[in-house]
């Protein structure tokens, strides 16, 4: 009440104004106090209101709120906004003071109710901009506190960081959304129900979509493989070139690129050869039965040392595995580093090279598949698959028959 009888009081001395002269002097007098109260004496009130604020926080031991978001927004904390804001004030007071003093009241009559009616929703629409910036500064903090905290964790990649901080991001986002439209007083029931509804013809539709969106996020946390590795999935076998929240990529050993369908990916067996920087490969080599046994081992073991993509440890081994029909077979284990398609051809090519090359140099035999028949009479048939030979006689000796084979005729004693 006291305000209004002030208000009406200086209205009424602005009134008693009425000489152009007086007028003039008056407003004058009155863009002198508005530019001296709005340019000079808020920007100062307002640094030292903030200069005071800052210290007694930084006093307290605790960061300072200021600094914090003057960085976020990367502008100077609210105090350009203040300053701005009280400049405005100090700019409409002086323009309506103006117009009372050249007798215009009616016109500031009705400027103010205009103002007065549309105040609940200015306040409305600045209250919604303070959520939006609020909503901006509280990601970009988030962002900066994931960096923070997991820039020493090696059990999250910065892919998987990202599509964290984009989850939270939505739901921030999400959530002042719905904030601001109960602000404005939208009947949320309605909304949602119209949401559900849609969510599920959508879900409907986009099933297969769905199922692979959510197998994305299984596969970015449980890491079963990552870009770069060699995989094996189902009847697919590449390297890894891409993995997105709908599908994963491999490029194959002819050059094709391969796409499948997340869901896809996480129903089928996963082998990584990758995953321990280090692959098992085995050749299997056969020695004739006369051979030394021990001796062959030895070779084998120095021959496959002797490649150079062949890891030291584990060293190479070498296991007599089976009896077969010409000679006994020798697994050759070997480990190789850092392991690609590429790598493991080459490394068993040398291998094999090794291989026959210290057999050769030790007189180690590794036969050709042979057979021998037997008759009755105590003869016997000694057939050698796939090797051309002379003709022979009937006591003994080699003839090739009609199939390429080489036959060895023997009689026994």
């Amino acid at each position: 009440m006291a305000t209004i009888e002030r208000l009406e009081s200086i209205r009424t001395i602005l009134e008693t104004i009425t000489t152009t002269e007086a007028r003039l002097a008056a407003s004058v007098a009155i863009v002198l106090a508005a530019i001296v109260l709005g340019f000079v004496v808020a920007p100062r009130v307002v640094r030292v209101l903030v200069t005071y604020a800052g210290r007694r926080l930084r006093e307290s031991e605790a960061e300072s709120a200021l600094e914090t978001v003057d960085d976020l927004l990367n502008v100077p904390f609210p105090m350009r906004a203040v300053v701005r804001t009280l400049q405005s004030v100090v700019l409409l007071v002086t323009g309506l003071t103006l117009l009372v003093v050249w007798g215009y009241a009616s016109h500031a009559v009705v400027v103010l109710s205009v103002l007065r009616a549309a105040f609940p929703y200015l306040a409305k629409i600045l209250l919604t901009v303070g959520l939006l910036a609020g909503a901006i500064v509280g990601t970009r903090y988030l962002e900066r506190q994931l960096d923070e905290w997991l820039a020493d964790a090696n059990y999250v990649t910065a892919h998987q960081e990202g599509v964290v901080f984009r989850v939270l991001q939505v739901t921030i986002f999400v959530a002042v959304g719905l904030a601001t439209l109960s602000l404005w007083r939208v009947d949320l029931g309605g909304l949602l129900v119209g949401a559900g509804f849609l969510g599920i013809v959508f879900g409907m539709a986009a099933r297969q979509t769905l199922g692979s969106l959510i197998a994305g996020f299984v596969l970015m946390f449980s890491r079963p493989f990552e870009i770069g590795d060699w995989v094996v999935i189902g009847d697919h076998e590449g390297m890894v070139t891409d993995i997105t929240i709908i599908n994963t990529r491999l490029r194959s050993f002819d050059g094709e690129t391969v796409i499948l369908p997340n869901d896809n990916v996480s129903s089928e067996t996963v082998v990584n050869r990758s995953k321990r920087d280090r692959l098992r490969l085995r050749l299997e080599v056969g020695v004739d039965y006369e051979t030394d046994l021990e001796g062959a081992e030895e070779t084998a073991i120095e021959a496959m040392e002797a490649v150079e993509d062949v890891a030291t440890a584990p060293k190479p081994q070498v296991i007599p595995t089976a009896f077969d029909d010409s000679a006994i077979t020798l697994e050759c284990r070997f480990w190789i580093r850092g392991p690609n398609a590429h790598k493991k051809w080459t490394t068993i090519r040398a291998v094999v090279h090794e291989l026959k090359t210290a057999f050769d140099r030790e007189g180690i035999a590794i036969p050709f598949p042979q057979r021998e028949l037997s008759d009755r009479a105590g003869g016997h048939v000694r057939i050698s698959d796939g090797i051309e030979g002379a003709d022979g006689d009937a006591d003994g000796g080699d003839s090739t028959n009609d199939g390429g084979e080489t036959v060895t005729y023997s009689e026994r004693e």
